[in-house]
């Protein structure tokens, strides 16, 4: 099993830089960084935790700015979207950030993806709420048509263009490792895009459960990341080392450069009790 963290990227904390440098330096796996492209002032929709919206979510950076940034100052760690709105995001142009970030990076990037929960930021994008799983879905295969030909055409429902030239490919082969996040509603989704899966789970318990499920349901074995958003102690941990598990991501507060870096060193004396 391997771990990872997830965190948002903003203006006010660590640069992706000097984050990308000290999870690598701390021995994670991985980085995996959250979207949101704007926050509306006005809205309905209740923010899923409960109580007001963090303000970390209105100030992120494009992810994939973000870790190109931070692929540009370490070697080895995996570097994905965490994730990545494809409901609210143009597939063509999506589809060559990518294919870029996968070639900058040397094959390094995982494309975590969603369909977005706040109904006012997904209609900014000029997309129905009601139907962005089935515009998220539309999209995905029309980034992989241009990643996998040299004349790609797609005509769809929500995605609709003739043959386009669209390089660089991705040097990850067919295309990058797609995860996507949610919950077991999205299982058929994942089974009929060959995709993985991205979990937020309450407990171990759960989440052995579901995946038995979604192995059923896709007739396969899955790839699944999890991401643990509760205290990431030794004792929790542990309870995720018997299952069938991909990596574990841990959350990483958004804070300035010296504060990240002690939660970091926190985070990694917790991994480090499991040895």
């Amino acid at each position: 099993m391997r771990f990872g963290v997830l965190t948002f990227v903003t203006d006010q904390g660590i640069g992706p830089v000097d984050l990308g440098a000290a999870v690598e330096q701390r021995g994670f796996e991985s980085l995996f960084l959250a979207e949101h492209t704007h926050i509306p002032v006005a809205r309905s929709t209740p923010y899923p935790l409960g109580g007001e919206i963090p303000e970390k979510y209105f100030r992120t950076l494009d992810p994939f700015v973000a870790l190109t940034a931070a692929a540009t100052t370490t070697r080895a760690l995996i570097l994905g979207t965490g994730i990545a709105l494809v409901s609210q995001r143009d597939p063509i142009v999506t589809a060559k950030e990518v294919a870029s970030l996968d070639l900058v990076s040397g094959g390094r990037f995982r494309f975590g993806v969603g369909v977005g929960w706040l109904r006012e930021e997904i209609a900014n994008h000029g997309v129905d709420p009601s139907v962005r799983g089935r515009v998220a879905e539309e999209r995905l295969r029309a980034m992989i048509e241009i990643w996998t030909h040299d004349e790609a055409q797609f005509h769809g429902d929500f995605v609709n263009f003739d043959s386009i030239y669209s390089w660089p490919k991705p040097i990850t082969r067919p295309y990058p490792s797609v995860y996507i996040g949610g919950g077991p509603a999205i299982f058929r989704r994942i089974a009929r895009l060959g995709a993985g899966w991205i979990a937020l789970t309450p407990s171990a318990d759960v989440l052995s459960a579901q995946i038995d499920e979604l192995h059923g349901i896709a007739g396969r074995d899955v790839a699944v990341t999890v991401i643990h958003a509760g205290e990431p102690t030794a004792k929790v941990i542990e309870g995720y080392l018997d299952l069938r598990v991909e990596r574990i991501l841990l959350d990483l507060p958004t804070e300035p450069r010296d504060q990240t870096l002690r939660s970091l060193d926190q985070l990694a004396g917790q991994l480090a009790k499991l040895v």
